[in-house]
């Protein structure tokens, strides 16, 4: 979405520099410093939100008892991945 709203705006004499845009090592670039800002600023929110609502490990009794200290432990920690990948990649990438 970025490349398309900024892009056109190069042909501007005071705004040329926005050409960056047109190149793919930027914008992957870009791409990747944005997800590492979103997986730091919503890591420790999201874990503090599985734990709240007691999204945790569930251990069965007949396994092994080296495996009790893992319960409670937060699942579904793919979630933050999964948004510090779509989100950066829907603003940055060249969508057509």
């Amino acid at each position: 979405m970025l490349y398309h709203l900024l892009y056109p705006l190069h042909v501007y004499e005071s705004l040329s520099f926005l050409r960056v845009f047109r190149y793919i090592t930027f914008r992957s670039l870009c791409v990747t410093l944005t997800a590492l800002i979103i997986s730091l600023a919503l890591g420790s929110w999201i874990i503090q939100k599985l734990k709240e609502y007691q999204i945790g490990q569930y251990i069965r009794e007949e396994g092994p008892t080296s495996h009790y200290k893992k319960a409670g432990t937060p699942t579904m920690g793919g979630i933050l991945i999964l948004i510090a990948v779509l989100i950066p990649t829907l603003l940055w990438a060249d969508l057509t």
